[in-house]
């Protein structure tokens, strides 16, 4: 694995999902201010309206980077060049499709956006707007997935981030200008058409020879796109009908004013999960590596490592998350802008559980265990709306927003919960997931019976920022001793803390070995390493540049085996 580009790759992410997030919620916070939280739920509505048309796209984009690794590492540049012409095809096809279907939806737009009347806005012009906003970033998506196959993900991650935060910043001070939702959808349009710019000069200059060969793919390789294209549709399908359907329903059935509300609440929610998913998605070649050098059995006590660290972050985020939300809404937006605390009660809990399966994905996904449970993703969506539409009938006006969430809960716990560690558990580590689904629920119930202590442990102050911290200490107060209990009690996690900690210990000792070695006369120190004349001195004239077993990635795991690259 390259690692440096891979570092790169990583470093970049965090970075500008940390900037990115900064800009949206300051220009979220303008347009509340300017043109009000009724349009802040219509703009929620909109993009969840066209996360779902883009459901035609699942599953394209991995196929494409998948495909073409091979190729690209056998220096087969001949099929490179048939890929990427075949999805640049399948791109153009899939935006004429959002497209048309956009058009079709309009006339529905009215049923959709519940109390609409409330904001003076075109709904048709708006919602046209993004609508074509989002089909043009399909006319150089091909070119994006291009540049992505050869690990240059670094390149298209600053790319869309400057875009957006060049789309923030204009949308700001068109909010201020013009107090207009049309300039500020327009916005989109000229960053997605800068990024459109940037990626066509970036593609020709890295890759002109396979963008201008023109090669005709071969049916075998057509016939393997097609199946991958099937199976990463099936699975991201239900990730789809399930984030996009609760703000669909919450805006038909309730309102766009309650769907303001709640995209701001989930807008902060989903921002943390993105960065808190950058601990285990760069992991998911180095866990696939450990599937063919380490035994099932240790394979089976590092997911356990992992399935504990995965809780400790969601106890101490999630919870953290609870203590201070309401005070960041009323901070970061406005003042009256905060949801029940029943509502933000079950918001935290829905997100905690889905976040609990980071670590059975992370291996499911090292392991490419797809094929599986290739159904699940189906069910799980089409289950989670009818729960939704259900609930938001049959429960009281007041609590009908925890019905639509409740459903999402129930289907992640009884669907996800179940079958994605059964296909981990069969396929992969040859074991019984019986230990697995005690410790897992477990966990579930231990971070809702948290959450309640939090609730009645919370304090009130008239000052916003003391109680956000007050009840911030709080949370990290009653998270910390739940986070070392769960450690002490996951035998396979208290051996490879232990692991970690001698190794702390070996390189602090090394470090101050090094510290107390004086270069004689003459020499000058490197990176602690004696240097004659600004060459690298080793014992045998040579530069030595190596590291112990016991420092590749992943560390030592219960019997000291080590996670290797």
């Amino acid at each position: 694995m390259d690692k440096k580009r891979g570092l790169a790759n990583v470093i970049v992410s965090i970075i500008f999902k940390v900037v990115i997030l900064l800009v949206t919620v300051l220009a979220r916070r303008y347009m509340i201010r300017y043109i009000g939280n009724d349009v802040n739920g219509l703009n929620s509505l909109y993009i969840s309206l066209l996360d779902f048309l883009s459901v035609a796209e699942l599953g394209v984009g991995s196929a494409i980077t998948f495909c073409m690794y091979k190729p690209i590492v056998d220096g087969d540049n001949k099929k490179v060049s048939a890929l990427y012409h075949l999805f640049t095809k399948l791109y153009l096809i899939i935006g004429g499709i959002i497209l048309v279907c956009g058009f079709i939806l309009m006339p529905f737009l009215k049923i959709l956006a519940k109390d609409y009347q409330t904001v003076d806005v075109n709904l048709y012009l708006t919602f046209g707007i993004m609508l074509v906003s989002v089909v043009i970033s399909y006319l150089f998506s091909a070119k994006t997935a291009l540049i992505n196959a050869y690990k240059n993900n670094y390149v298209t991650t600053t790319v869309f981030s400057l875009g957006q935060i060049l789309q923030c910043g204009l949308q700001i001070i068109v909010l201020i200008f013009t107090r207009s939702f049309v300039w500020y959808l327009i916005c989109r349009i000229i960053s997605v058409s800068l990024q459109w710019i940037a990626t066509e000069v970036i593609a020709r200059i890295k890759h002109g020879g396979i963008i201008k060969d023109r090669v005709r793919i071969d049916d075998e390789t057509k016939k393997e796109v097609t199946k991958n294209i099937k199976a990463m549709f099936m699975h991201k399908i239900g990730g789809v009908l399930v984030n996009t359907a609760d703000s669909i329903i919450i805006s038909t059935f309730i309102g766009i004013a309650v769907l303001g509300k709640y995209s701001n609440y989930t807008t902060i929610v989903i921002a943390m999960i993105g960065v808190l998913g950058l601990c285990f998605t760069p992991l998911t070649s180095v866990i696939g590596h450990m599937f063919v050098e380490e035994s099932r059995e240790q394979a089976n006590k590092y997911f356990n490592f992992f399935h504990t660290f995965n809780f400790v972050l969601g106890i101490v985020f999630f919870l953290g998350y609870y203590s201070v939300i309401d005070n960041l809404i009323t901070i970061l937006f406005a003042p009256g802008l905060e949801l029940a605390k029943t509502i933000s009660f079950v918001i935290t809990v829905n997100y905690f559980i889905q976040f609990l399966r980071q670590a059975a994905m992370l291996f499911k996904d090292a392991a490419g265990t797809f094929y599986y449970d290739r159904w699940k993703p189906i069910f799980e969506g089409l289950i989670n709306i009818g729960l939704s539409v259900l609930y938001v009938k049959i429960f009281p006006e007041e609590l009908n927003v925890v019905g639509v969430i409740i459903a999402t809960i129930i289907t992640n716990v009884l669907i996800c919960h179940i079958v994605e560690p059964y296909v981990l558990y069969k396929h992969t580590l040859l074991i019984s997931p019986k230990r697995y689904y005690l410790r897992n629920y477990i966990y579930i119930a231990v971070f809702i019976a948290a959450l309640v202590a939090l609730n009645y442990a919370m304090v009130s102050y008239e000052n916003q920022w003391t109680e956000l911290f007050a009840n911030g200490g709080i949370s990290l107060a009653l998270s910390v001793p739940i986070s070392l209990i769960a450690v002490v009690c996951n035998k396979d996690c208290r051996l490879y803390m232990k692991g970690m900690l001698r190794r702390l210990k070996r390189h602090k000792k090394t470090t101050n070995d090094n510290a107390d070695e004086v270069p004689v006369s003459g020499e000058t120190t490197i990176g602690g390493v004696g240097a004659v004349d600004g060459q690298p001195a080793a014992a045998d004239g040579s530069a030595s540049v190596g590291v112990t077993a016991d420092s590749a990635v992943g560390g030592t795991g219960g019997d000291g085996a080590v996670i290797r690259e």
